[in-house]
């Protein structure tokens, strides 16, 4: 049945966003629909972000399936969804910063990305503001009662990490509450992809998280598909998906290996680190780059796979698959490993549920969500993974969500590179105006990314959306009743993305 808030949405005008509609609302309409949320649970908040004088949201319907995108005019202010879908604070903040447009009865309107050194305030509006202020100290929530004493820690942290700064409350050891700020890797992404042609843009989704940057490129190329009416070749599809599967079996070693080492169990670590560079050399050795980073562009890729290329990556993934069972074992069996992870950091389903948790993250905590299941692209259409959900929510469940993907993404790289199509790799984006948004089934979750084109064909506005924006808030509750010592743990096996979200 559909909901009320889905029923306003849509008696919006249709924008012509493809291949998920965007209506327009009034401002009374959008307060409308806000209000009616709490009545539809099923309607998620998965992104929020904005234009000069435009606001525009994107929701999953959980029971019917597809996204629904909502924009609403502001010239100073827009009515706050915070107050009903908690997942809108940040972005709510980011609004603010950017765009100067504050969300009206919001639950939060502190600084998030702008630290008060930037040479003007709400540098993507129509007309920023020269900034004439001080830098002005970060400000936290108070915490009240006895006995408790805050530990800063950040932005600058010990070993090769992105920079955050975290403020834990404590009372002895215990954690009571845990605030991050970041922005401290803001790179002007949305500014520099402005006015560009998607192919000319591509770099900078490329470059927003490098750990994720086959998902981001994909997610971007494919709303640039979505808004010109393209379509990649079968070959590209076929070898993006390759690509997106090696980047999710190397991250997922990363961070099982990581987990282990943050409980002082070093063995793992090292061993999950060499199959790990194993699939690094054979990505190199395939596709002439570590990472993948820059092949997949709007309308296909730039550049095949390499000649050969498919049997260094073959034994790559045979290397990691005969492993795995020694791996899981010594996981499993080791008392003082179990203790650590067991029980600790737990993520309340509901909590993941109200934030729209994906990935991982929300696959350990009940939630079943994958982007290649739920928002097919090719070749995922024809090729739906298996899903593993668990609800213990916690850091071991996170990894045994990991593990299980590993199995899956090994299976899928060999179906694909056994059923390669011949033919071309790209298809050339006419300049032409549109808009378009697409999902893409990263590691850490799905990317959502939004784009409008003007009628020459450049980047009217754009808007690339981490999983970590709905992730890095639930680090803060999963923490809470924690000791200090298990917050690399918890940190870790969220594993969120500062990059991501600073944009």
């Amino acid at each position: 049945m559909t909901g009320a808030a889905s029923d306003l949405i849509r008696r919006g005008a249709p924008q012509g966003c493809r291949p998920f509609e965007r209506f327009l609302l009034t401002r009374d309409a959008f307060a409308a629909m806000r209000d009616a949320l709490p009545q539809q649970p099923t309607l998620a908040l998965l992104s929020l972000w904005a234009e000069p004088a435009m606001v525009h949201a994107a929701f999953l319907d959980e029971a019917e399936g597809g996204l629904l995108l909502a924009g609403v005019p502001g010239e100073a202010s827009y009515p706050a969804l915070s107050p009903v879908r908690p997942g809108a604070v940040r972005f709510e903040r980011m609004i603010r910063d950017l765009w100067g447009l504050a969300g009206d009865g919001a639950v939060d309107l502190r600084p998030w990305l702008d630290h008060g050194r930037w040479p003007v305030t709400a540098p993507l509006s129509a007309r920023p503001p020269r900034n004439e202020s001080a830098p002005l100290q970060p400000e936290f929530l108070p915490v009240e009662g006895e006995g408790w004493h805050q530990i800063p820690v950040g932005p600058v942290h010990a070993g090769v990490i992105e920079p955050g700064h975290f403020r834990f409350s404590v009372q002895g050891e215990v954690v009571v509450r845990l605030e991050q700020l970041l922005g401290y890797t803001h790179k002007g992404t949305l500014s520099l992809m402005q006015g560009k042609s998607p192919r000319a843009a591509a770099r900078f989704a490329a470059r927003l998280s490098g750990d994720t940057t086959v998902a981001h490129s994909l997610a971007f190329a494919l709303a640039a598909e979505a808004a010109t009416g393209t379509q990649a070749p079968a070959r590209a599809a076929q070898l993006r998906a390759v690509m997106l599967e090696l980047e999710r079996i190397a991250n997922h070693l990363n961070d099982w290996g990581f987990i282990c080492n943050d409980a002082a169990f070093a063995w793992p670590h090292a061993r999950c680190g060499v199959l790990r560079e194993g699939v690094l050399r054979a990505n190199a050795a395939a596709f002439g780059h570590r990472l993948m980073m820059d092949l997949v562009i709007p309308g296909g890729l730039a550049a095949d796979i390499a000649p050969g290329g498919q049997a260094p990556i073959l034994a790559a993934l045979a290397a990691v698959e005969a492993e795995m069972p020694a791996l899981a074992a010594v996981y499993d069996s080791h008392a003082s490993l179990q203790d650590r992870v067991v029980g600790t950091g737990f993520l309340r389903p509901e909590l993941a549920a109200r934030f729209a948790a994906g990935g991982f993250v929300g696959r350990a905590s009940g939630r079943g969500f994958d982007a290649r299941r739920a928002l097919p692209h090719a070749p995922y259409d024809a090729l739906p993974p298996a899903v593993t959900v668990l609800t213990e929510g916690d850091v071991d469940a996170r990894v045994r969500v990991r593990v299980a993907e590993l199995k899956e993404s090994i299976g899928l790289v060999r179906t694909l590179l056994d059923s390669l199509a011949p033919g071309e790799l790209h298809a050339a984006l006419p300049q032409q105006g549109g808009e378009g948004i697409a999902a893409v089934e990263g590691f850490r979750g799905e990317v959502l990314t939004w784009m409008a084109l003007d009628d020459g064909g450049l980047i009217r506005a754009v808007f690339p959306r981490d999983p970590s924006w709905l992730q890095w808030p639930l680090l803060e509750a999963a923490i809470e009743g924690n000791i200090v010592a298990d917050f690399p743990l918890c940190n870790k096996s969220f594993n969120c993305s500062y990059s991501g979200v600073d944009l």
